[in-house]
């Protein structure tokens, strides 16, 4: 049995994958909520399910107080006081390199958190997040959970954005590990998700539990069909640019689905 849902249009503008970038603004008019990471830390905020997520890293890490949160959801009014504080300061070349554009930040979209090494002079645009100890392992847990490092070394003529090893965002699983094993920015992935439609769904097999059925569906003008399955866990997602991400999630057994 199968049943329908109907998306409007601007639904491509809501997810957890959307590209958010120079070329792409953030349009997303909804209201939404978002949560303080911890008691601690009550001025920095995420999207509920990027911070229970990056909870969980912490956890699983043991990280107690040697990453701190820097900076997570930002309205549009921070955004622009942070470019323009940043010009003044720092001035064009640094600023275009480390700063989105006001409207381009993934910052606006309650799923990026930029983290730092705990110790007392943090840079707020540059926090120090080496590649060793406590915040690697925190780097190499995320995918798991649903973070990616988003700005690499290698992808800045993709990205549009100098490397960022303090910059996290949250894909949602599987997706985040899906890229992180193809070594796909969220550009590419965006891109490559694509060939896979309906009738050629990706899929992405877990040891031992879930198969996990990925595919693309482009928007209509006006409303946007989908069949899934009755009684199964699924996601969609907008890519904030044509289409939706859909992602179901079925056993490896039987056509019984659940999610992770």
């Amino acid at each position: 049995m199968m049943k329908t849902v109907t998306l409007r249009k601007e639904q491509i503008y809501q997810g957890d994958l959307l590209l958010v970038n120079a070329r792409h603004p953030y349009r997303d008019n909804s209201r939404k909520f978002y949560v303080s990471l911890n008691s601690r830390y009550e001025e920095t905020l995420l999207s509920r399910e990027a911070a229970n997520a990056l909870q969980l890293i912490f956890q699983k890490i043991s990280s107690g107080n040697a990453i701190v949160p820097v900076s997570g959801y930002r309205t549009l009014e921070e955004q622009v006081n942070i470019y323009n504080t940043s010009l003044k300061d720092n001035g064009e070349e640094f600023t275009r390199k480390y700063v989105a554009l006001p409207n381009h930040s993934e910052h606006q979209t309650g799923l990026a958190i930029d983290l730092g090494l705990n110790k007392p002079d943090i840079d707020f645009i540059r926090p120090d997040f080496p590649y060793g100890g406590i915040c690697e392992e925190f780097r190499q847990a995320a995918p798991d959970y649903g973070f990616i490092e988003r700005y690499a070394k290698d992808k800045e003529s993709i990205t549009g954005i100098s490397h960022e090893p303090w910059h996290f965002r949250y894909v949602g699983y599987p997706h985040s590990k899906i890229m992180q094993e193809n070594g796909f920015s969220l550009e590419e992935y965006t891109q490559f998700i694509k060939a896979y439609l309906e009738d050629k769904k990706y899929l992405f097999e877990q040891a031992h539990r879930a198969e996990i059925e990925i595919y693309y569906v482009p928007a209509k003008d006006d409303k946007t069909l989908i069949k899934i399955p009755e009684n199964c866990v699924y996601q969609i997602s907008g890519n904030n640019i044509d289409g939706f991400v859909v992602t179901v999630w079925r056993r490896n057994n039987e056509q019984e689905l659940y999610g992770h």
